[in-house]
C-alpha cells in the first residue's frame, strides 16, 4: 500500500477551510465522498487507473488549536498500489494536490511539514514553491 502525509498550517478561518480543500480536491480530480466538521475524505474519480491504483484523499482538521487567524490540518493520501517505485501513480496524485493546495487563492501557507521528511517554514502570504525530490 502506498501511503503519504503532510501537516499543512494555513491563515484562514476555520469556517471557510472545508469549502477550499473541496475545491481544491475537484481541480485535482477527486470527489468529497465524507465530510464533517473537523473530517473530509474524498476519492480518485475512477476510469483512469486501475482500481488498486485509484488514491483516497483524507483531510483531518484540527480545529481545537484554531485561531482566527490560523489553522492546521492534516493530509493522508492513500491506495492499494504497492509503493515499488518513487513515482508511483499515489505519490504523483499527492504531488499534485500538494502543489494545489500551496498554489491556492484561498489559502495562504504558513508551514508545510512531512514532505520527504522535509520542513517548510514560510511567512505569511509568501510564495511557495514544492520542488520535485527524488
Amino acid at each position: 500500500m502506498a501511503r503519504y502525509t503532510c501537516s499543512f498550517t494555513v491563515a484562514l478561518p476555520v469556517d471557510n477551510l472545508q469549502q477550499s480543500l473541496s475545491e481544491i480536491m475537484d481541480s485535482c480530480n477527486f470527489e468529497a465522498i465524507y465530510d464533517t466538521t473537523d473530517y473530509l475524505m474524498g476519492r480518485e474519480f475512477p476510469g483512469e487507473v486501475s482500481f488498486t491504483k485509484l488514491v483516497t484523499v483524507e483531510f483531518l482538521i484540527d480545529s481545537t488549536t484554531a485561531t482566527e487567524t490560523e489553522l492546521k490540518f492534516n493530509l493522508v493520501m492513500k491506495n492499494d498500489e504497492l509503493a515499488i517505485k518513487l513515482d508511483n501513480h499515489c505519490r504523483q496524485m499527492f504531488d499534485r494536490l500538494t502543489r494545489a493546495i500551496a498554489k491556492s487563492d484561498h489559502l495562504q501557507l504558513i508551514e508545510c511539514s512531512g514532505i520527504d521528511s522535509g520542513s517548510y517554514q514560510l511567512s505569511v502570504g509568501s510564495n511557495f514553491k514544492l520542488d520535485d525530490r527524488g
